[in-house]
């Protein structure tokens, strides 16, 4: 019996952070990690589906990072340890930390993942394909068959170097998360809404996620459009990971649901996802996500529903 809420691919890192707060080194991070936390934050809460994780790490890679993963509920069958050194990243922020800067990049046992979605995981309620080449994507899709959507997030590294593999692995999903500067730059346009409107009609996708940092998020469910703010914090340590822990968290969010997903549905998931994307950016590395309490997150959710509907 299928009991997979979400299938989460992606990287899976030891990052090295550089931020006007401080820095760290070799903390945990990559793209499914965040997002598997995230999602996996909603479905314990929620006593929803469980979420299963593919990905790639090296005989480097820290038992204690296993044991996280498990803690928190994340199905690691799908995990690969190869021989070699886990995929290493090094970034600097400055300024309003919008966008960082690459130091080093280390693939390592990234560069050849192929992955493989184990027997028993091909037919989760979600497919989520975090940030990873459009090839790699591509491939868990024709291995799954999600129950009720399919959803990948990318980069400005793939439309420069990957542009016809995206836009074709586009085509194959349900819902696209990409951010203002991403949407613009596919399009070539620097209206937004234009952008966004020549994206759907590029790709044909449902479901247009545009990210815009701390202006929030703008959504394009059909032709019906959302535009939610970020939460306000003044505690800014490391915005790594806030993206795909937004992105976990809209997956496990739309994992509950049956059917067609409506406009209000989308909208409390993105509601759910700016929240959650709040506590990451607290600190360095997945330790405020992984240690984040259901009182707290609460609080802070209702917090928002103030600001933003007056609730």
């Amino acid at each position: 019996m299928n009991d997979i809420g979400v299938l989460v691919v992606g990287s899976i890192a030891y990052d090295t952070i550089h931020t006007p707060t401080g820095k760290i080194d070799d903390g945990l991070g990559g793209s499914a990690t965040y997002g598997s936390l995230a999602s996996s934050f909603h479905s314990r809460m929620t006593g929803s589906d469980k979420i299963a994780l593919v990905g790639v790490v090296g005989k480097d890679f820290k038992s204690e990072h296993i044991d996280l993963f498990h803690q928190h509920g994340i199905k690691t069958d799908g995990l690969i340890v190869s021989d070699g050194e886990t995929f290493r990243w090094e970034g600097s922020y400055s300024g309003n930390m919008a966008e960082a800067q690459t130091i080093d990049t280390q693939l390592n046992v990234f560069e050849h993942f192929s992955p493989v979605v184990p027997d028993g995981q091909q037919n989760p309620k979600v497919v989520f394909c975090a940030n990873l080449h459009p090839a790699i994507q591509k491939s868990v899709i024709d291995q799954s068959n999600s129950a009720r959507i399919t959803m990948l997030d990318s980069m400005n590294l793939w439309i420069n170097i990957a542009q016809p593999e995206l836009l074709d692995v586009m085509k194959t999903v349900d819902m696209v998360i990409i951010n203002d500067g991403e949407v613009k730059m596919l399009a070539n346009s620097e209206n937004l809404l234009e952008a966004c409107d020549i994206v759907q009609e590029m790709t044909g996708v449902k479901f247009l996620i545009v990210k815009k940092g701390e202006h929030g998020v703008l959504a394009l469910h059909d032709s019906q459009l959302i535009s939610l703010p970020a939460f306000p914090t003044r505690n800014l340590c490391d915005p790594t990971g806030c993206g795909d822990t937004f992105a976990g968290t809209l997956a496990s969010r739309l994992a509950l649901g049956e059917g067609d997903v409506s406009l209000e549905e989308l909208r409390e998931a993105l509601v759910h996802a700016n929240v959650t994307a709040s506590f990451t950016l607290e600190s360095f590395s997945v330790d405020r996500l992984a240690n984040l309490g259901k009182d707290e997150y609460f609080e802070r959710l209702e917090t928002y529903r103030k600001i933003v509907f007056g609730e």
